[in-house]
């Protein structure tokens, strides 16, 4: 269970195939925290460490995760928004996320708003994921607030620290990013689709 709260950027080192699975080997500032068979958000996908050396950890996606994620498409020197597991005594400062990508989506614009930046997000609607506006969504694992919510897009606007300290600053127009759609909003979508 992760919060959305981004703790820092991890860069992609190497990339090892291994039948259909692929090895990422990550760098980062909070390496020397994490253990083996622990839990990790990258860019909003749950991957399990598995080796740590120095200052760089690998974790190993496989098939299902490469085809309804963004991470397949990670190369040496990406960056990579990063969460550990929420812990169960501190505060909950996001919203509940699962670290199940739904699927992804297509950034269509970024514009400036003196101050702030707001990103426009395309999906393909036919997988009965909705927005709500006001609503939660995971943008590459960043917890975040729906504002124009449509049938098959929406946008969210991003302050300075939060484009500073994730990948949102590398983010532009074409690029593919991961959903999680909250969780309430799905149960609910799921349980009304019943009737």
């Amino acid at each position: 269970m992760f919060t959305g709260i981004i703790e820092g950027l991890g860069e992609v080192v190497k990339i090892e195939k291994e039948g259909e699975n692929v090895h990422f080997s990550l760098r980062s500032k909070i390496t020397n925290e994490l253990k083996i068979d622990q839990s990790l958000a990258h860019n909003g996908v749950c991957l399990t460490v598995v080796g740590i050396d120095g200052d760089t950890y690998v974790v190993t996606a496989i098939k299902e995760t490469l085809d309804k994620s963004n991470i397949g498409d990670l190369v040496v020197g990406s960056q990579v928004n990063l969460e550990r597991a929420m812990l169960a005594n501190g505060r909950f400062d996001g919203h509940v996320v699962q670290g199940h990508v739904d699927q992804t989506a297509t950034c269509k614009s970024v514009e400036e708003q003196d101050g702030s930046w707001m990103f426009t997000f395309e999906y393909d609607s036919k997988n009965g994921n909705v927005t709500v506006e006001k609503g939660s969504i995971t943008v590459n694992g960043v917890s975040l607030t729906v504002v124009n919510s449509q049938d098959n897009q929406f946008s969210v606007c991003i302050i300075p620290y939060t484009k500073d300290h994730t990948s949102f600053n590398t983010l532009k127009a074409g690029d593919n990013i991961n959903l999680e759609f909250d969780i309430v909003g799905k149960y609910v979508a799921r349980l009304l689709a019943k009737d």
